[in-house]
């Protein structure tokens, strides 16, 4: 089965956990887009949809669904999205698209937080995809001086300004064997914004396509 089955079947069956009534939080990224095309058909369960970047907030909208700001939301009951890199813990590593730092948020303020992946995105332990660091722009050098003291090797993503104004640098080389660790101490660098590993809250499920269907991976925390 090839890799965009495998994303379709898993964007597929993250329909199923939309109940009638729901806000929903949506992600950013090409197997999320997967998700967004077939929301029209659970339409008459969404109350309201809250996107993760402004590319999603413009795909929900184009397909006529209601996109309400966050902070009109007392509770996100669900949130669906995809990642980068997923382990078998759940933790995840996110931000090839730039939404990072959103998606954090609404990750971390759902009740339920469901990520879709193909097979291909499951690694034992994280380190072959860099890590997206989002930062302001006048502390950049600043911030990528102390990430390679950690041992990792910035690379500044040219050209890209985020939904939130900042910049990005991507981030080989750093040692993920101890994911809280690291996301705790990237946290504490001056001028970081945000970062795509999420290894404190992590995927509830995880929804992973393969050439047999899909695998179902429940955590609890």
């Amino acid at each position: 089965m090839k890799q965009i089955e495998q994303k379709m079947q898993a964007a597929t069956q993250a329909l199923d956990f939309i109940e009638s009534g729901m806000v929903v939080g949506i992600g950013t990224g090409t197997t999320v887009d997967l998700f967004i095309d077939r929301l029209p058909t659970v339409r008459h369960k969404i109350d309201a949809v809250v996107a993760s970047s402004e590319r999603t907030a413009q795909r929900l909208t184009g397909l006529g669904l209601p996109v309400v700001d966050f902070n009109e939301i007392d509770i996100l009951p669900l949130y669906i999205d995809g990642a980068d890199q997923c382990n078998h813990l759940g933790q995840l590593i996110k931000g090839g698209g730039g939404a990072l730092v959103r998606e954090k948020v609404l990750a971390t303020a759902a009740q339920l937080f469901v990520c879709i992946v193909d097979e291909s995105k499951t690694q034992k332990v994280f380190g072959s995809f860099p890590l997206p660091v989002e930062v302001l722009a006048m502390a950049r050098a600043y911030v990528a001086r102390s990430l390679a003291k950690l041992g990792g090797q910035p690379s500044y993503r040219h050209g890209v300004v985020t939904d939130n104004g900042h910049v990005l640098l991507d981030v080989a080389g750093l040692n993920m064997h101890e994911p809280i660790a690291l996301e705790r101490t990237v946290n504490q660098i001056p001028g970081v914004v945000g970062h795509g590993l999420f290894a404190t809250r992590r995927a509830d499920r995880l929804l992973i396509g393969d050439p047999q269907g899909v695998r179902t991976k429940r955590f609890k925390f």
